[in-house]
């Protein structure tokens, strides 16, 4: 019988923590990046809207 190689699984499994880290810290990137488009754009309704009045 052939002896497991621990070696390679916990490779595989500090692999998949940082690929799952790392897809987290881009959405968590992506989310703050669309708050802040939103955010402008939000301020910018506002003033056009109260600048009409």
């Amino acid at each position: 019988m052939a002896k497991p190689n621990y070696a390679f699984e916990k490779r595989q499994k500090e692999i998949a923590k940082k690929k799952k880290k790392e897809e987290k810290r881009l959405q968590k990137a992506g989310n703050a990046a669309s708050q802040d488009v939103e955010s402008t754009l939000g301020s910018t309704e506002k003033a056009v809207t109260t600048g009409d009045t």
